[in-house]
């Protein structure tokens, strides 16, 4: 199998701020796109990596021009593949989703079939999925809200002293439409319990990552008041760390490219439902590519958030869709999206 990658650099229609990382005005993203060949077939794959979990764009780069030679000739070896690249490389899980999603989508096309189908899944069961409303300035929030009219569902990024303004303002912009709210590690033990009452006055569904990890001194509490539900994100990276949750979050949020890829994913997904977890399924700022990797798992959770592809303004693939919520799973072979003419 060849592999072989380029970096993509993406535009997003807005800036994209949360709670902690700094303000910025950018709309640029760049992401690797991974190709691998096998017998005149290309399966694609996506790496999103951000500083937050100490991997770069250089450093996926690094461990991809060593993984190329680990492969081997059989794309259906996934065992032995990824359990050697997460052994070898286990700080850059943003490269490893990104080859897990490429032998899955070859795998699929050798097939014929859409992976969701070669699971066994029913696409029937996809949840409907969230839009996300950045953190930015009073005007442009109300902006976005606007401008996602036609979807049921925002999760709203939260975690600043504004956070009850930006809610009365929501409010007001879309009064009976689902809200989630994802203060990404921005509150504190000394503050959770109060925000989450406040959150509980604008009806909000649940409550994503209200704490840095470790910071869990105010979950129980949280939770016995009856309100969150909470959910981990940060708190909750790989396999390992899935039980750990049970007693301070009602739910985990898993992200391909922060546990490793589709396989790792599916692990996750099994312990939480034994654990009595409830499971979102999450993402970054990414194309099609690797929001359709981690949709072909929809119907196996509770709720989406997959909406880094429709935060682009230039998405260079296709097959995926998402009107008003609605991920489209089709009977297009392996993850079932197209590369758009350059």
């Amino acid at each position: 199998m060849k592999l072989t990658w380029e970096r993509r650099q993406l535009k997003l229609r807005h800036p994209f701020n949360i709670a902690r990382m700094p303000m910025s005005d950018s709309t640029d993203k760049t992401v690797l796109l991974v190709r691998i060949e096998h017998d005149g077939l290309v399966g694609w794959g996506e790496a999103a990596p951000i500083s937050y979990y100490r991997q770069s764009l250089d450093s996926v780069e690094a461990m991809l021009s060593k993984a190329g030679d680990m492969l081997g000739n059989d794309p259906f070896a996934l065992d032995a593949i990824l359990d050697n690249l997460l052994k070898r490389f286990p700080g850059e899980s943003a490269a490893i989703c990104a080859i897990d999603g490429a032998l899955h989508d070859l795998i699929g096309k050798i097939l014929k079939v859409p992976l969701w189908k070669m699971f066994g899944l029913d696409r029937s069961r996809m949840p409907l999925t969230c839009i996300t409303i950045g953190l930015d300035t009073p005007e442009i929030i109300a902006a976005k809200v606007r401008e996602a009219a036609a979807f049921p569902i925002l999760k709203i990024k939260v975690g600043t002293p504004d956070d009850e303004t930006t809610l009365q303002m929501i409010r007001r912009e879309a009064p009976n439409k689902t809200l989630r709210v994802d203060a990404n590690c921005g509150w504190t033990s000394e503050n959770a319990l109060e925000r989450c009452r406040m959150m509980a006055d604008y009806k909000v569904e649940f409550v994503e990552q209200p704490t840095k990890p470790g910071d869990n001194d105010a979950l129980p509490r949280v939770r016995e008041a009856g309100l969150g539900p909470l959910f981990a994100d940060e708190s909750c990276v790989t396999v390992k760390d899935v039980l750990y949750c049970v007693g301070f979050f009602d739910g985990i949020n898993i992200k391909l490219s922060k546990c490793g890829g589709i396989r790792q994913a599916m692990k996750m997904i099994h312990i939480a439902r034994a654990a009595g977890l409830k499971i979102m399924l999450g993402c970054m700022v990414e194309t099609s590519v690797g929001i359709a990797a981690a949709a072909q798992l929809g119907p196996l959770v509770d709720h989406l958030d997959l909406d880094g592809h429709l935060l682009l303004a230039n998405d260079p693939f296709t097959g995926l869709g998402g009107a008003a919520g609605r991920l489209t799973l089709t009977d297009a072979p392996g993850l079932g999206v197209k590369e758009l003419a350059k």
